[in-house]
C-alpha cells in the first residue's frame, strides 16, 4: 500500500494533454499487507496522461516473485478515472482499474477488475473505499473461487522538516465470503509507519509493515506480520 498521495509531476503536451509517470525500485513490494515479490526486490514503474478537466488514465506494472500464484513474474494494471476539485484544499477521484498478471503458468486467471472512490486533503492526507466484483478467493495455498470483496483505506503524511515527512497508513480487507466453514466471510487489517524524504523529483520511503495473521487465509503470499522497507522513486 502507498504511505501518501503521488504528487502532480507531468509534462505539458499542446493545450489538452499532459503526461507525467515515475520510476522506483523497492526492496518489498508489499500491497495491502502482502509481499508480491516474496521479500525481495521489484521494480517498478507508471505512465499517465491528464486532461484539464480532470479525467486521466494511465498504465502501472511491477516485477513480482514468479514462484508465488499465479505464477506471474509481472503484475500489469491500466486505470481510468476522473478528478473532482471540491475546493483549494480537497478533491475527490472516481476510478477504475483493472489487474493483470502477464505470462501467468496458472490453470485459471487471478486478473481482476477494481472500482474506488478516494477523497483527498492537500497532498497530506486520503481516505479511499474500493469494490473488487470478481475478487479471487483462496484458503492458504489452495484456490477456492470468486467472491466480492471490499477495501477500506486511509494515508497520511505530516511535514516536520525541509522535504522530511512522518508516514503512516491502515486499512482493511474484507471478503464478503461464498459459504460456511472456509468459505465464510473473513477479512483483515494492515497497515505502516515510517518517513519519507522528498528532494526536487526524487522520493525515499522508508516504513514499517505489519498485517493481521488472516491475511495468511486469504492469499497465498507471505504477510507483512513485521517486515521494513524502502523504495526510493523518481516522478517524471
Amino acid at each position: 500500500m502507498t504511505v501518501a498521495a503521488p504528487h502532480a509531476a507531468a509534462t505539458a503536451l499542446g493545450t489538452e494533454l499532459t503526461w507525467g509517470g515515475s520510476l522506483a525500485v523497492t526492496s518489498d513490494y508489499i500491497y495491502r499487507g502482502l509481499s508480491e515479490s516474496n521479500g525481495r526486490a521489484a521494480l517498478q514503474a507508471d505512465l499517465h496522461a491528464d486532461t484539464p478537466q480532470g479525467t486521466f488514465a494511465g498504465a502501472w506494472a511491477s516485477t513480482r516473485d514468479r514462484a508465488l500464484e499465479p505464477g506471474a513474474g509481472y503484475d500489469f494494471e491500466i486505470y481510468l478515472g476522473h478528478r473532482f476539485d471540491l475546493s483549494s484544499a480537497w478533491n475527490a477521484t472516481l476510478s477504475a482499474r483493472s489487474h493483470y498478471f502477464p505470462g501467468a503458468t496458472g490453470e485459471v486467471s487471478d486478473d481482476f477488475q477494481e472500482l474506488s472512490a478516494v477523497l483527498t486533503w492537500l497532498d497530506r492526507w486520503t481516505l479511499s473505499a474500493s469494490a473488487i466484483p470478481n475478487a479471487v478467493r483462496y484458503w492458504y495455498y489452495r484456490r477456492l473461487s470468486r467472491s466480492p470483496a471490499g477495501i477500506a483505506e486511509t494515508t497520511g503524511q505530516w511535514l516536520i522538516g525541509e522535504g522530511l515527512f512522518v508516514t503512516a497508513g491502515a486499512g482493511y480487507y474484507r471478503s464478503s465470503g461464498t459459504g460456511a466453514g472456509r468459505r465464510a466471510a473473513t477479512g483483515y487489517a494492515y497497515g505502516n509507519a515510517g518517513f519519507a524524504f522528498e528532494r526536487r523529483r526524487w522520493r525515499l520511503d522508508i516504513g514499517y509493515f505489519f498485517a493481521e495473521e488472516q491475511a495468511r487465509q486469504l492469499f497465498p503470499y507471505p504477510f507483512a506480520r513485521h517486515r521494513v522497507a524502502g523504495t526510493l522513486s523518481w516522478r517524471f
